[in-house]
């Protein structure tokens, strides 16, 4: 468990601890919006489907994918 914004832009996350997760339950950080102040976040399946998550968030990786 790390918080968002210690990842690299590029980096694969989840929200929820999963050991093997599904596309649809993986996230790839992108830039930060300074407008938002937060950072924009991808779903890896579908690049339409976005988000913005600040970067207190603890977030998960080293999962198996």
């Amino acid at each position: 468990m790390t918080t968002l914004k210690d990842l690299k832009k590029g980096d694969f996350f989840t929200k929820k601890n999963v050991e093997n997760p599904t596309d649809s339950q993986v996230w790839i950080r992108g830039d930060y919006d300074r407008t938002e102040k937060k950072y924009e976040c991808v779903r890896f399946d579908d690049a339409n489907k976005f988000c913005y998550i600040a970067g207190s968030k603890e977030v998960f990786t080293g999962f198996t994918f």
